[in-house]
C-alpha cells in the first residue's frame, strides 16, 4: 500500500478497511474523502473492475483526493454526502460499501485561513464547503439564547449561558470577526479553574463548528439514504468524533437490527418484522494504543459497521 499523505491521517484506516470487507470487484463510496486516505486504500485494493466514488463538499479536499486518486478506479465528486444516494442512482448501481468519516480534518484545523482552530488567529470561518454563513456570522447575528443553546447542546459546554452572554456583550461594541477574538472571549467567561483545567475554547468551537456546517441534519438526513442505497450483504461504517454522533448512528443501527416489535405476550408474531441488518461488532472499536500515540486526534474515535441483509 502507497504511503498516506499528510492533508490528513486517515483514522482507524486498517479497521475501517476490515469492516467494509472489500471485494475487488465491488462498488464503494466514500462520502468524506478529504485528502483522500481511506479512499486511496479502498481503491487500491479494486483490482478487478471494482470503482470507488469518492465525496466532499470542500473543494480543498476534491483537488487534493482527485490528484491522490489519480490513475485509480475511483471517481471524485464535489458533492455533499447527503447526496450520495443521489450519486449512485446517477450511475444506477447500489454499494458495497459505503464509509462516513465524520467530522473536520486535519488540513481543515491545520490550514489557518479555514478559521477552525483556536490556537492561531484567522478569520472567523469554519465552513467545510467555503459557502454560505461563516461562523463569523452566526456570532454576530444569532439571539444570546440561540447562541447558549446550539454551545450547550452541540458542545455540551455547561458555561453555555455565560459565554453567550459574553458573546452578545462584546459584539454590541463591534463585531467578532477572529478566531482568538472569540477565544479570548470564552476565556474571559469561564471561571479560572476550568481555564487551568484544560483549554476552554474546545467545547464551544465544536458547537460552532458542528452549527455552521449543519453537521448533525446532514448526518440524521444521510443515515437512512446510506443504508437504503446499499446492496443485500453490503456495509456501512461510520467513524464519529462526538456523542451526538455516535449516538445517532448507535439509534440508527439498533433500528435496523430491530426484528419482531410484538408485545412480549402474544403467544406468535402478528407484525412481521425482521431484521434489516446485523452488527459486524456489537461495541464500537477504538484506536489502538500505537495510533493513539501517533496520531492524538484519533482519541476520541469510534467505529461501526452494519451489514445489510435484506432490501426490504
Amino acid at each position: 500500500m502507497a504511503e498516506i499523505g499528510v492533508y490528513h491521517v486517515p483514522v482507524m484506516l486498517n479497521e475501517v478497511l476490515s469492516d467494509l470487507d472489500i471485494r475487488p470487484d465491488g462498488v464503494y463510496l466514500d462520502g468524506t474523502a478529504g485528502g483522500g486516505g481511506h479512499s486511496h486504500a479502498i481503491a487500491e485494493l479494486l483490482t478487478e473492475g471494482g470503482l470507488l466514488f469518492a465525496m466532499d463538499r470542500d473543494p480543498d479536499a476534491v483537488a487534493e483526493a482527485g490528484a491522490r486518486l489519480a490513475g485509480l478506479p475511483a471517481q471524485v465528486i464535489h458533492r455533499n454526502f447527503t447526496e450520495l444516494g443521489a450519486v449512485l442512482a446517477e450511475h444506477g448501481t447500489a454499494a458495497d460499501g459505503i464509509l462516513l468519516d465524520l467530522g473536520v480534518s486535519s488540513h481543515e484545523l491545520d490550514e489557518d485561513s479555514r478559521g477552525f482552530s483556536y490556537h492561531r488567529d484567522a478569520p472567523l470561518d469554519m465552513r467545510m464547503s467555503q459557502e454560505g454563513r461563516t461562523a463569523a456570522d452566526l456570532v454576530n447575528t444569532l439571539p444570546e439564547a440561540e447562541l447558549s443553546r446550539i454551545i450547550f447542546q452541540y458542545g455540551e459546554e455547561k458555561y453555555a449561558r455565560q459565554i453567550a452572554s459574553r458573546i452578545a456583550a462584546a459584539r454590541e461594541t463591534k463585531p467578532i470577526e477572529t478566531t482568538l477574538e472569540l477565544a479570548e472571549l470564552i476565556k474571559a467567561a469561564v471561571p479560572a479553574k476550568a481555564r487551568r483545567e484544560k483549554n476552554p475554547c474546545k467545547k464551544t468551537f465544536q458547537a460552532i463548528r458542528i452549527a455552521v456546517n449543519d453537521e448533525l441534519n446532514c448526518l440524521s438526513s444521510a443515515l437512512e439514504t446510506a443504508f437504503q442505497s446499499l446492496k443485500p450483504g453490503g456495509r456501512l461504517v461510520i467513524l464519529t468524533f462526538h456523542s451526538l454522533e455516535d449516538r445517532m448512528v448507535k439509534q440508527a443501527f439498533a433500528k435496523w437490527c430491530q426484528g419482531c416489535t410484538c408485545p412480549p405476550e402474544f403467544p406468535v408474531c402478528v407484525c412481521g418484522k425482521t431484521p434489516q441488518g446485523r452488527l459486524v461488532h456489537r461495541k464500537p472499536l477504538t484506536a489502538s494504543p500505537e495510533e493513539l500515540a501517533a496520531n492524538p486526534r484519533s482519541r476520541s474515535a469510534k467505529l461501526r459497521a452494519i451489514e445489510k441483509l435484506t432490501d426490504k
